[in-house]
């Protein structure tokens, strides 16, 4: 069925976070953009780095609607959310559709955000993941079933693209964290509060950010997170709604046996902190075979309809006033 054009009202992108900083003492060097093009480049100066690109979309059907704050995973960039690796309508599609305005991050060294050439500003050297090691930590199969492209069974990414889904990757850095919640609360900032939607590693951004900034945050949907907050929560984060999103074949890897285990430990802290927590552990509602990346499963228009009906009633919709 071909459905209806998606209006906007207003669509843009804006650059948020990051600092400055200064380089001296590096020697000239001589650059050829091409054969006629010839330049003495200087790398000495004042450089922004660390700042986060977004994407703001705002349906016609907003009505005074909260906006929506996309952070994508690790190794991944706001693309996550757009379309699904076999061309369907992403999870950004469907939230305009319900009258959600949406901000896409790309976060710190991803994307359009950039990265920091400069030798010395970031510790470490950036990790890239190879398609074997993909394959076993989104949960599409176990480690030996790779070559034959052999999914675990009822498996629902789109194995025949799962090629198109690597094209996504990008290296990342782990000690941008920090500067990568700084960077979401900055967006916050800018939005007023929000409803913060978080895949894999942005769980954890997200969660940073919210124990910091309670006031900016309306509600989290955390799907399938891979990191955790050291400090409890904080008292101010009383009566947030918060829902957890996790898939299939958890105990397919020790990671996830682990994870899931300290996903339960910060659910218990957030319900003692007066939060309103939700759990989808999807298996136990009857929806089998889900990856670690919902939104690109072949069930990705099920899951968003649920999630924003849950947004619906567990959240006031609306900015205040």
């Amino acid at each position: 069925m071909t459905e209806s054009p998606l209006t906007l009202a207003h669509f843009g992108s804006y650059f948020v976070g990051g600092r400055k900083i200064t380089i001296t003492g590096q020697p000239s060097q001589t650059i050829h953009f091409s054969t006629q093009a010839r330049i003495e480049h200087d790398p000495n100066g004042t450089f922004h780095v660390e700042q986060a690109y977004v994407q703001a979309f705002v349906p016609a059907n907003a009505d005074g609607r909260l906006p929506v704050v996309l952070v994508h995973g690790g190794c991944l960039t706001g693309a996550m959310w757009e379309t699904t690796p076999d061309g369907r309508p992403g999870w950004l599609d469907r939230l305009l559709r319900a009258g959600y305005p949406v901000n896409v991050v790309d976060g710190v060294e991803r994307g359009r955000a950039g990265w920091c050439a400069l030798p010395g500003v970031w510790p470490e050297q950036p990790i890239a993941r190879s398609a074997e090691q993909m394959w076993e930590l989104y949960r599409i199969g176990d480690a030996q079933g790779y070559a034959e492209r052999r999914p675990f069974a009822g498996q629902r990414f789109p194995v025949s693209a799962f090629d198109t889904l690597l094209q996504q990757h990008v290296p990342r850095w782990f000690s941008t964290i920090p500067a990568a919640t700084e960077a979401l609360l900055a967006v916050l900032e800018r939005t007023g509060p929000a409803i913060v939607i978080s895949h894999s590693n942005g769980g954890l951004i997200a969660f940073e950010a919210a124990w910091r900034r309670p006031d900016l945050i309306a509600g989290v949907i955390s799907i399938e997170p891979s990191g955790f907050p050291e400090a409890p929560p904080p008292a101010a984060l009383a009566g947030i709604p918060f829902l957890f999103m996790m898939g299939d074949n958890l105990d397919a890897l020790p990671l996830w046996r682990g994870l899931s285990s300290a996903l339960t430990t910060l659910r218990a802290r957030l319900c003692q902190a007066g939060a309103s927590v939700t759990h989808w552990h999807l298996p136990e509602r009857g929806i089998t075979g889900n990856s670690h990346l919902p939104m690109m499963d072949d069930n990705s228009d099920e899951l968003a309809a649920q999630m924003i009906g849950w947004m619906d009633r567990e959240i006031d919709r609306r900015r205040p006033g």
